[in-house]
């Protein structure tokens, strides 16, 4: 494919410099190659080539059970894991018509956002490394360090933390993780406000992002971006707002829209305000956090309790079978979508009335927003690919499913 887009671009006589880009940026890491026509220092054509990193998600999904599959959905936005696993969650919930306990559906609150914040930070870190202010980068990957230590509390895991299920949560989070969840958030604000402090108004900053890779709000919509992509442009579209899942519709929160110009800074912008806005959240889960169970009592997705597998048949039956077979969930298809941190991430599952699903498709948003790339570097410089690149905030586990 590359081989052609470069016989395409190149022309036959056309004197055109072809440059072949990246990896420059971390989460591209040798999965993305951007062809770019040059003339001189200013871009032509761009033709982002993907590929390299197909894992064939989907494909397998055919052959797992619809837990089991919360292994992948980890692994797609490994930057933020926890957002993915919800997605999926809320997919085959909808589609099994599990009820899932209020007190999950706000705990899942504070996983969202967690993860929005693991994703953020790394965002801000590597955009900020791209146009070269280390500092940032640091200091952003140390308060992202503070995430993963309270997903560790959490489930035990840092970064592939399949803590959700089916119907809820596995158990009941420690009394620690609450503690440390609670200590955490002045600091994140902190270390927010030192973001803002070191880039909003630096000279450098602003000479590299003002007026760069801009979009319009009808170019925005029409190409199908979201999250930022699209919020940057003035559009206030946020699935947590228009089709609340979780608590989501129980919470006060605002949708940021940067300066609503569309370009980079403009990108920048409403992503700091939108860590903000997770940490204003995450305090209203904590202070009104009803009480209740974690997991769902219907018999189909909820473990029989463990004295129950030494004396009762019929729930060492049901254990057995849950683990090996999967739930069924009933003939049918649903498509299903959250606000993840890079945009909208939906699936669309099929049924066959087994416990695994027949087909499943990912509408991943770094994949939809990758599209835009070409159109916002044409006629910039070359310097500017790397910015532009960094504020659509992209991950190749998304694109290369």
């Amino acid at each position: 494919m590359a081989t052609v887009e470069v016989e395409r671009i190149a022309g036959e006589g056309d004197s055109g410099l072809i440059l072949n880009m990246g990896p420059q940026h971390p989460s591209t890491h040798g999965v993305l190659r951007v062809i770019l026509k040059m003339d001189g220092e200013y871009i032509e054509e761009a033709v982002p080539i993907i590929g390299y990193l197909h894992r064939g998600t989907e494909k397998i999904a055919e052959s797992e059970t619809y837990t089991q599959i919360l292994g992948y959905t980890d692994r797609m936005d490994y930057t933020a894991a926890a957002s993915s696993n919800l997605g999926w969650l809320v997919a085959v919930e909808t589609l099994a018509g599990i009820e899932v306990p209020e007190r999950a559906q706000w705990l899942r609150c504070i996983v969202g956002e967690l993860g929005r914040l693991a994703g953020h930070l790394v965002w801000i870190g590597t955009h900020a490394l791209d146009i070269g202010a280390m500092s940032v980068f640091l200091y952003a990957f140390r308060a992202r360090e503070r995430v993963l230590e309270l997903f560790e509390e959490l489930c035990g895991a840092r970064m592939t933390h399949s803590v959700m299920r089916p119907g809820g949560f596995l158990e009941e989070p420690s009394e620690t993780f609450y503690e440390k969840l609670e200590s955490s958030l002045d600091y994140f604000i902190k270390e927010i406000n030192q973001f803002d402090t070191l880039l909003s108004k630096n000279e450098l900053w602003l000479g590299r992002t003002v007026d760069v890779g801009v979009i319009s709000a009808d170019d925005a919509i029409a190409m199908g971006l979201s999250g930022a992509c699209l919020r940057g442009s003035g559009v206030e579209w946020d699935i947590r707002k228009a089709e609340p899942y979780a608590a989501y519709d129980k919470v006060e929160f605002d949708v940021p829209i940067g300066t609503g110009k569309g370009d980079v800074y403009s990108r920048y912008l409403l992503r700091l305000e939108e860590m903000r806005q997770s940490v204003r959240i995450m305090r209203q889960v904590i202070d009104h956090l009803p009480p209740g169970p974690v997991m769902t009592d219907d018999a189909r997705v909820a473990r029989p309790d463990t004295p129950r597998l030494y004396t009762d048949m019929e729930a060492m039956i049901n254990h057995f079978w849950m683990y090996i077979h999967g739930f069924p969930v009933p003939r049918g298809e649903t498509y299903a979508a959250i606000e993840a941190p890079k945009g909208e991430l939906a699936f669309y599952v099929v049924s066959d009335g087994s416990g695994k699903p027949y087909r499943m498709h990912v509408r991943s948003p770094s994949f939809a927003n990758l599209q835009s790339l070409p159109y916002l570097v044409k006629g910039r410089l070359l310097a500017d690919v790397v910015a532009v690149i960094g504020s659509i905030d992209i991950v190749l586990g998304e694109i290369d499913r």
